[in-house]
């Protein structure tokens, strides 16, 4: 095993010293390119790397046989012959190629710095030689410059000199184009001249004229000249008429000018009589280039507007009758059968359609024939609105007299306002429609406008009657409607208190909402037909006027009407009023009397609550109606919101007068028939219970029900009806006189201490009652009538003392205390006398 590392250590040693002698070839190309030292190190020692990479694949070839065995076949373990080749390895190198490696570095070296001298000395001769070449460089730019400088101080005279030549060329063609311009204007003189002695030849004699005013493939041209020829004659004649001469040569030339004009002017209309036929012939079949033709020539005669004026009125929508019998039978059915807003806004909507395509149409014809078709529109725009439409219009709206109405049952002013709505809306988008489609310069809205002027002029005035119109038919129907059902009830007796006819023309919530509707749709035209806002808030303020006077006169007839029922029932009360002295039987008749007054009088009660009530929801539509529709409409006119809100203030004060009459008559009604229940129902002997021994009654007595009940069932229509403030002031109103009523009842009464206790009970049911009124200067009344009840009840030596802390009702108090049984038995008289001095 020794023998063979030797023979191969042999072996390499061998090589390395044969690779050294073998000179190294590095040439200078394997510098040049994509250069990599990695790859010039790797060709100079691939010749040695693979001997050593084949020792290093033999050793470990043989380290893995040994490490197959745990013990050596002599039984010495692995360590130790581990450490004795390790012995070994240290006489043997690591690295045999190391030094031809160093002997390959070595040469390697020393030829990279032969080839660097050699690229040095190739540098140096390569800069000496650019040097040269450099410095041949500069002086031949320098040379190049001057000659550059002398080449551009050439061009600049040649420019100069180009520049002057064609200054002088342009002289000399403005001079020839000047001539040929004078040249050929005195060509076109003499010719003018030329025409202008045939046309002076003489008058009315157009036969010996040139072939160019008779060759139709000329018209143009001819046309051209003749009106240059007409123009320079007509003010030759204004120049002579003007300048004061007596030349007869100047007065022949103008009799020989005059006669020029006449037969120019001859001869023009019959050009242009020509082409308008030549033209009508063009357009019945629809040859629009030859059309155009004619159109561009006749623009030279008075701009055109003959051509203009006569397509326009030979179109068949003003030419044909029956084009105006289909629009009236479209818009209003045969025979004027469909005469209603709908009906005549549906018509309006087709036919208008049918006018905006048929103008549409036409404008694409237009633009493509005449010179100036914006002019053409502006025309057959104005012709439509002026005649096509007018004339439907007058048919539609016949304006009604305001002297004699027009009868609801044909529609009344309401229809002519509705139809003037509906025409003048629909107009307004055709006018729209057609300014879309083209219309020049032509104002089609104020045109529009005008077509309604004399409609517009007297519109608030028809509003007016319109709306008062409504008013009376109004009324009538409802009076109609309650004649009619008070026949078909019949006649109820006045003995049950009844009032028939005014229960049945009761104020109505629905005839006012009504009222509002119309004012609601009058005030829809105004705002059509008004565009200024100061226009729109006066006639706003007109309509809404007419509300207010409408309103006001229904709530203050229907409220006249209710309180006209409590004062039938008044006059009932009073008729059965009768004497003391009278027998049984007529006082039972007079009582079943007075009961059916007293129903009467509670019927007309409930009545006028409920007028009230309406009353009030019907201000209140009106004033929601103002909030919601009208102030908007009048804020932007400075005072006008404020004048219309004290309008309304003030169409409702008689309103406000009749409700506040009839409230006090329903006081009235209310105390008569409590006057009536106390004096029907109270007995002596309610408050001087007899000394029996029975137990006092401490039930309230039997008046004092009846009117309790009375009240609390009729007021609820009073609670219902009556809102905030009114019904503060109605009830407090009812307390006092409720307070003096009973004082007054009272006094007819002479009272015993068990009495008194049963006066304290009435006292306490009415005081409990009338504190539902929410009144607090009536419940403190009641509640002193409660402490002077206490006169009554205690013993005389100490009615001293009852009021010392109340001196304010002693005056009152000493009134209760004359009606005492015992007051002249107990002289109460004198004892007060010299108790309250102050009172007597």
């Amino acid at each position: 095993m020794k023998e063979s590392r030797d023979g191969t250590r042999n072996d390499r040693s061998a090589k390395s010293s044969s690779v050294s002698t073998v000179p190294l070839i590095l040439d200078i190309d394997d510098f040049k390119g994509d250069f990599s030292f990695d790859a010039l190190f790797g060709n100079l020692v691939n010749d040695l790397l693979p001997s050593f990479q084949e020792e290093e694949n033999d050793s470990s070839e043989g380290h893995g046989n040994i490490g197959a065995n745990d013990v050596l076949p002599n039984g010495t373990l692995r360590a130790s012959a581990d450490a004795a080749k390790s012995a070994q390895g240290l006489s043997t190198p690591l690295f045999p190629e190391v030094d031809a490696l160093l002997t390959l570095f070595k040469d390697s070296c020393r030829e990279l710095v032969d080839l660097r001298k050699q690229v040095d000395g190739r540098l140096y001769n390569l800069k000496k030689e650019v040097s040269v070449q450099d410095s041949k460089h500069r002086k031949t730019l320098a040379e190049l410059e001057k000659g550059v400088d002398g080449l551009f101080d050439s061009f600049a005279r040649l420019d100069s000199r180009i520049s002057s030549v064609g200054q002088t060329a342009a002289k000399i063609g403005d001079h020839l184009q000047s001539a040929d311009s004078q040249r050929e204007t005195a060509s076109q003189t003499i010719d003018l001249i030329k025409y202008l002695m045939e046309f002076n030849s003489s008058p009315g004699d157009l036969m010996e004229l040139s072939s160019l005013f008779s060759d139709d493939s000329r018209v143009a041209e001819a046309a051209s000249i003749a009106q240059k020829l007409r123009s320079f004659a007509e003010e030759d004649i204004g120049r002579q008429g003007i300048a004061v001469s007596s030349v007869v040569g100047n007065a022949t030339a103008s009799r020989g000018l005059e006669v020029a004009v006449a037969n120019l002017q001859d001869y023009c209309n019959e050009l242009e009589n020509r082409l308008l036929a030549r033209f009508d012939a063009a357009s019945q079949r629809r040859e629009l280039s030859t059309m155009a033709e004619c159109a561009k020539i006749l623009s030279q005669f008075n701009r055109g507007t003959s051509a203009m004026q006569h397509y326009v009125a030979t179109r068949p929508m003003f030419i044909d009758v029956e084009v105006m019998n289909a629009d009236t039978r479209l818009v209003l059915g045969e025979h004027n059968s469909q005469v209603s807003p709908s009906n005549v806004a549906r018509g309006l909507s087709s036919l208008y359609k049918e006018i905006t395509d048929t103008v549409r149409k036409e404008a694409a014809t237009i633009m493509a024939v005449f010179p100036s078709p914006n002019d053409v529109m502006s025309i057959l725009v104005q012709r439509v609105l002026e005649q096509r439409v007018t004339a439907l219009l007058d048919k539609i709206l016949v304006k009604p007299s305001l002297v004699n109405l027009p009868p609801m049952e044909e529609g009344g002013l309401l229809l002519y306002l509705r139809m003037l709505a509906v025409a003048y809306e629909k107009t307004q988008e055709l006018a729209r429609d057609l300014r879309s489609v083209g219309c020049g310069d032509l104002d089609v809205e104020g045109l529009t406008e005008s077509l309604f002027s004399s409609h517009k002029d007297e519109y608030p005035e028809h509003e007016q009657a319109s709306l008062g119109q409504l008013y009376r038919a109004k009324m009538e129907e409802v009076r109609a409607e309650s004649q009619q059902l008070s026949e078909s009830t019949g006649t109820i007796g006045r003995s049950k208190g009844h009032s028939v006819a005014s229960s049945h023309q009761q104020i109505s919530v629905t005839v006012v909402t009504e009222f509002v509707r119309w004012n609601e749709e009058s005030i829809s035209r105004c705002t059509l037909f008004s565009s200024q806002p100061a226009t729109l808030a006066a006639n706003v303020k007109t309509v809404f006027t007419c509300l207010l006077d409408q309103v006001s006169q229904y709530l203050t007839e229907g409220l006249d009407r209710a309180r006209d029922s409590l004062t039938e029932a008044a006059a009932l009360r009073e008729r059965f009023v009768l004497g003391t002295n009278i027998s049984r039987r007529v006082a039972a008749a007079a009582a079943s009397a007075a009961e059916a007054a007293a129903a009467a009088g509670e019927s007309s009660f409930r009545s006028f609550m409920v007028a009230i009530q309406r009353s009030g929801s019907s201000v209140a539509i009106v004033q929601q109606y103002f909030a919601n529709s009208i102030s908007r409409l009048l804020l932007p006119v400075d005072g006008a919101h404020a004048a219309a809100c004290e309008e309304m203030a003030t169409a409702m004060s008689g309103a406000e007068s009749a409700a506040y009459k009839g409230l006090q008559q329903c006081i009235e009604t209310l105390m008569a028939e409590v006057e009536r229940l106390l004096s029907a129902e109270q007995k002596q002997t309610d408050y001087r219970s007899p000394d029996d021994g029975i137990a006092p009654d401490h039930r309230p007595t039997n008046a004092c029900t009846r009117v309790v009940a009375y009240l609390s069932r009729v007021l609820e229509a009073a609670f219902t009806a009556l809102e905030s403030q009114n019904k503060q002031a109605f009830l407090t109103e009812l307390g006092n006189r409720l307070y003096k009523g009973l004082l007054n009842h009272w006094q007819k009464f002479t009272f015993n201490p068990s009495g008194g206790l049963r006066l304290k009970r009435d006292i306490t049911e009415y005081g409990e009652f009338v504190r539902s009124f929410n009144a607090p200067s009536i419940d403190e009344k009641f509640e002193t009538l409660g402490i002077m009840a206490n006169v009554f009840i205690v013993a005389p030596e100490s009615l001293s003392t009852l009021f010392e802390g109340t001196p304010s009702i002693r005056k009152d108090a000493q009134r209760f205390i004359q009606l005492r049984e015992d007051y002249k038995s107990a002289k109460l008289a004198a004892r007060l006398s010299s108790l309250w001095p102050s009172s007597s």
